[in-house]
């Protein structure tokens, strides 16, 4: 669908199963979600013209926790098409992530004055994406209001190879996000 620079770096299938193992196998949840994290930073840091900005940070008030965001500079072999600034959530969780996770991620976008986030599901989101029932319906929701949040799963980014493959995933759930109010 779109067509991608072939520059983009290479995944270690060592690194990502590495990942993977601390993300399941981790003596606590804490561990688990940090490897999750961790994860996330790898898949991101790796794109050309992206950098870790900041992990584990709270805002001013201390009531909101950002997992992840990245610094963007935009490269032409990279995310150009995105923001300086992109949050990244991620959940690790044996369940879909409910709306109401969705929603306070969303908002902490919203908080910020940005209007782009991604959040990284192990195992998605709640609801149908075709009838926009539950999380669903929160991001459609957003959408609405010029936010844009998309969706990667374990299950996609275990078929990644390469950067071209994230790039070319999110270019498509911004695209099908834009036309149809779904992101998947």
């Amino acid at each position: 669908m779109f067509t991608i620079n072939s520059e983009m770096a290479r995944y270690s299938t060592r690194i990502l199963s590495g990942h993977f193992n601390s993300c399941d196998n981790g003596g606590t949840n804490q561990i688990q979600g940090r490897a999750f994290e961790d994860l996330a930073c790898y898949l991101f840091e790796t794109v050309p013209g992206v950098s870790i900005a900041v992990r584990n940070q709270m805002n001013a008030y201390n009531n909101e926790e950002i997992d992840v965001a990245i610094w963007n500079d935009k490269s032409h072999h990279g995310l150009n098409f995105l923001p300086n600034v992109v949050l990244v959530e991620c959940k690790n969780w044996s369940n879909p992530v409910s709306s109401i996770e969705v929603n306070w991620f969303c908002q902490k976008i919203a908080s910020r004055g940005l209007d782009f986030g991604v959040l990284i599901a192990n195992n998605g989101i709640t609801g149908d994406a075709n009838d926009l029932t539950a999380a669903h319906n929160t991001i459609a929701f957003h959408l609405a209001q010029r936010r844009k949040i998309i969706v990667i799963t374990r299950e996609e980014i275990n078929a990644f190879r390469s950067t071209t493959d994230l790039v070319r995933l999110i270019k498509e759930k911004i695209c099908l996000l834009s036309v149809s109010g779904r992101i998947c």
